[in-house]
């Protein structure tokens, strides 16, 4: 059970450059409305010019998910975690939690000003 095959590598990568990505942004927001506050969190704003760079290794790492985990079920073998269905479903949910994490992390600071 490699995760080469199974398309868990590459979406835990998407998932975790996507909160990297928008850990600039929407961390600080999402931080003072939990009502976390202080001095630190202003120095998220420091990982801004990486934000191209994580939001490009998420959608690297989403093309390379999407294709293992939307590969036909034939293309499996039977001793493969993708021939079973019940996982096939839950990577695909996955899946499409991490896109809209990376959507996110795209839209965020054009629809921040509407915001404010």
């Amino acid at each position: 059970m490699s995760t080469s095959k199974t398309g868990r590598g590459p979406l835990a990568t998407g998932g975790i450059a996507a909160l990297l990505a928008s850990a600039c942004c929407l961390g600080p927001l999402v931080l003072v409305t939990l009502g976390v506050s202080g001095a630190w969190i202003g120095n998220l704003t420091a990982m801004e010019p990486y934000r191209p760079l994580f939001i490009g290794v998420a959608l690297v790492a989403l093309f390379f998910a999407w294709r293992r985990i939307f590969r036909p079920a034939e293309q499996c073998q039977s001793a493969e975690v993708c021939a079973v269905p019940r996982v096939r479903v839950a990577y695909k949910m996955i899946f499409w939690l991490v896109s809209g994490l990376v959507l996110i992390a795209l839209a965020f600071p054009y629809v921040l000003p509407l915001l404010y």
